[in-house]
C-alpha cells in the first residue's frame, strides 16, 4: 500500500474557508484537512444529501469539527448568485476559497442551463461567477483563491472563439482540456489585478495529479451510466503506487491554500506529472500568455453578466 506524503495544515482556527466540489473526492479530503486545522468550512455542493453524508464523515472523524452544507450548482448562474448573496448577507470575511469542483467528459456534449458547454460552464465560467461574487468578502478577509486545474492543460492552449460554447469541431477532451486552461489563466490574472488594484488579496493554483476520483466513475446525473476501463486502470495504478491516491491528490492545493511559503501567482503540483510529494512547480506554458487571460477575464465577465 502507497504512503501519503506527510503535509501538516498550519493552524487555521478563526478562518472561514469555502470549498467546492467537497461532497466527495479531493473536495471531501481538503475540506476534513481544513476542518481538522481549525477552520470553518463551508461545503458548497450540488447534491446537499450527498454533501451532508460527506459533512456527517468530517464530524466522526474530526470531533468538534464546524463543516456546513449549503446549495450550489456552479453549471447555474442562478444558483452561483443566490449562494453568493447568501454569504454576502452573513457579512463574514471569507479567507480561504478552494475551486474545486469540476465536471469531465460527459459521454456527450451536454450544455448548462445558461446555454455554456458543460465543462467550460462548470469548471471556468461557474466559479469564475463566484469568486468575483465574493471579492468583497474576501477582500474582507485578506483571503487566498487556490483554483484546481489538471494534466489534460499541461499541453493545451486556449482558443477563445466558441470557447463558451464549443460548438465548432466539437471534442469532449479537447472542452475539458480548454475549461482546464481557463482555470490557470483566470487564477494568474486575478492575482495580477489584485496586485494592480490593491486588493489584498492572493489567487493561485494547483493540479493534482493523476487519482481515482469521481470525474471518471459512474454519473448518471451526467449520463454516464457506469464507469469506464479507464476510471478501474486508475484504480488498480493507484492501489500500486503507480498513480496517486485521493488523500495524496489533495495535498499540492492544501500546500497552496495553506503553506506557509504559498504565494499568489504560483502552481503546485506533485513532484512527477502523475503522482509524488506536493511541491511549487514552474507554470506550464499554457499559462504563460498575460493577453489571454486578460481577453478571457473580458471574456468570461461578458458571457456571465458579472463585474468587479
Amino acid at each position: 500500500m502507497p504512503t501519503t506524503p506527510r503535509f501538516d495544515v498550519p493552524d487555521r482556527t478563526g478562518t472561514l474557508a469555502v470549498v467546492t466540489g467537497a461532497s466527495d473526492g479531493i473536495g471531501a479530503v481538503i475540506a476534513r484537512r481544513l476542518a481538522a486545522a481549525g477552520a470553518e468550512v463551508v461545503m458548497p455542493v450540488r447534491s446537499t444529501e450527498k454533501g451532508e453524508r460527506a459533512a456527517a464523515h468530517i464530524r466522526s472523524v474530526v470531533p468538534g469539527a464546524t463543516v456546513r452544507v449549503t446549495a450550489l450548482d456552479l453549471a447555474r448562474l442562478d444558483s452561483v448568485a443566490a449562494f453568493v448573496a447568501a454569504l454576502r448577507d452573513e457579512g463574514r470575511p471569507v479567507h480561504l476559497l478552494v475551486n474545486n469542483a469540476g465536471v469531465m467528459r460527459p459521454p456527450v456534449r451536454q450544455e448548462t442551463e445558461d446555454g455554456f458547454e458543460l465543462q467550460v460552464g462548470t469548471n471556468h465560467l461557474g466559479h469564475f461567477a463566484l469568486t468575483l461574487g465574493l471579492l468583497p468578502l474576501l477582500r474582507a478577509g485578506r483571503g487566498r483563491v487556490t483554483h484546481q486545474t489538471s494534466v489534460a492543460a499541461r499541453r493545451s492552449r486556449l482558443e477563445l472563439d466558441d470557447f463558451a460554447q464549443q460548438q465548432q469541431r466539437y471534442d469532449v477532451m479537447r472542452a475539458y482540456s480548454a475549461s482546464k486552461v481557463a482555470i490557470g489563466l483566470f487564477a494568474r490574472e486575478l492575482d495580477a489585478r489584485s496586485r494592480a488594484e490593491g486588493w489584498g488579496i492572493s489567487s493561485n493554483l494547483a493540479h493534482p495529479g493523476v487519482s481515482p476520483t469521481n470525474l471518471l466513475a459512474a454519473q448518471p446525473g451526467m449520463g454516464r451510466e457506469r464507469a469506464g476501463g479507464e476510471q478501474r486502470i486508475v484504480e488498480a495504478l493507484s492501489r500500486v503506487g503507480v498513480l496517486g491516491t485521493v488523500e495524496r491528490a489533495a495535498l499540492p492545493a492544501l500546500l497552496a491554500a495553506t503553506g506557509p511559503d504559498a504565494r499568489g501567482d504560483e502552481f503546485y503540483g506533485p513532484r512527477r506529472i502523475v503522482a509524488g510529494a506536493p511541491a511549487r512547480l514552474r507554470m506550464w506554458p499554457s499559462f504563460t500568455d498575460d493577453v489571454a487571460a486578460r481577453e478571457l477575464w473580458d471574456l468570461s465577465a461578458e458571457v456571465t453578466g458579472t463585474r468587479v
